[in-house]
């Protein structure tokens, strides 16, 4: 490890060490989750997977539910979804979990999401929901709807916990629909959903979102397949023209 970053990851055990309470990062079993993350960080070969075929590559679609936009400025995480596609089929294991947040939540989010603070008080905390969902994706590539929210949130939260870089390729949904569809201008999850006869189940609901993103990575798949999108590299380069 490099001497700076080192250096704050022991700046940080030695601050939190004997504070270990629900805001706490470090302490107990916290030091093997940050050691299994950084193992399966340095492991990754991201390239990998590019030459895979859409049609046999296994990736993790995750989503979010966060109390607002920016996590450097305090917004936090308070649910996690995800589900397995192996090609275009998903599979009937999703992972899902509320994590712990002690705060009022604002009246929009309890709108939208449906969650409130007493659901969310006695969650686990989010290094723990953070080190299941590492050990459900492993190693493969993340896909999410509008990807740069869930990357901030993740990468922020990756460093913050862990003192490690997000090394999970993660790839947006829109990558696939404007090569597949380039004239469409629909961008919210629903829209896109009934534009391909998804059923809207669950919505602005962690695991709920994941699912319906999920059947729009099949659907897109197979349409960019069709038109000789044939591995993540073939999609990147037809992005890149």
């Amino acid at each position: 490890m490099p001497f700076e970053p080192f250096f704050y990851f022991m700046r940080g055990i030695h601050g939190k060490l004997n504070n270990h309470g629900p805001g706490s990062v470090y302490g107990g079993q916290d030091y093997q989750h940050a050691a299994f993350l950084r193992r399966m960080q340095k492991e990754m070969r991201q390239d990998e997977v590019l030459d895979v075929p859409l049609t046999a590559l296994n990736v993790v679609v995750f989503d979010f539910e966060t109390t607002g936009f920016f996590p450097e400025k305090g917004d936090e995480i308070i649910s996690i979804g995800a589900v397995r596609v192996c090609g275009g089929e998903i599979q009937e294991d999703p992972f899902y979990s509320l994590v712990r947040y002690e705060q009022e939540l604002s009246s929009e989010i309890e709108i939208l999401t449906g969650l409130t603070r007493e659901q969310l008080k006695d969650a686990p905390l989010l290094s723990e929901v953070l080190i299941r969902f590492f050990h459900f994706t492993q190693h493969s590539p993340l896909v999410a709807h509008h990807a740069n929210h869930e990357k901030s949130f993740l990468q922020h939260a990756s460093w913050k916990l862990f003192r490690t870089q997000l090394q999970h390729r993660i790839v947006d949904t829109s990558f696939l629909y404007r090569i597949a569809e380039p004239s469409l201008k629909l961008v919210r999850l629903e829209d896109l959903c009934n534009h391909n006869d998804i059923s809207i189940v669950n919505r602005h609901h962690a695991l709920g979102d994941a699912m319906l993103t999920a059947q729009l990575w099949s659907i897109y798949i197979e349409k960019v397949n069709q038109l000789g999108c044939k591995t993540l590299r073939d999609v990147y380069h037809r992005l890149a023209r």
